[in-house]
This record gives C-alpha cells, sequence and structure tokens, in this order.
C-alpha cells in the first residue's frame, strides 16, 4: 500500500468536505427513517420466518 503526504492529504480534504456538507437530520426525518428500517426489518423477517416453515414442512415430506 502506497500511503505518501499527498494522497494523506487528500483523503482528509474530501472528509473535510463531506462533514461541512451533511447535517445532523431532523425528528422528523430520523422518524420517518427509523419507521422505514424497522419496517424493512419486519418485512424481511416475515419472509424468513415463512421460508423455515416451509422448509420444515416440506422438509418432512
Amino acid at each position: 500500500m502506497n500511503l505518501n503526504k499527498k494522497a494523506v492529504v487528500d483523503f482528509i480534504k474530501l472528509c473535510q468536505r463531506v462533514l461541512h456538507v451533511s447535517k445532523k437530520p431532523g425528528r422528523d426525518e430520523f422518524q420517518n427513517v427509523a419507521k422505514i428500517t424497522g419496517i424493512g426489518v419486519l418485512i424481511i423477517g416475515a419472509v424468513g420466518f415463512i421460508i423455515s416453515i416451509g422448509a420444515q414442512l416440506f422438509g418432512k415430506i
């Protein structure tokens, strides 16, 4: 891996630019993201549960 001073400085400048552009989410935005994430987790869990039950039922045939 080639880490020279210029590469490190460029990386730090890039990180600073990203931090200047980013902002802390407001309460409403955070709640919306949390709801969508929670719904996604529940859907993926339900699909996995259905597949697991199906595998147990069809595995005994």
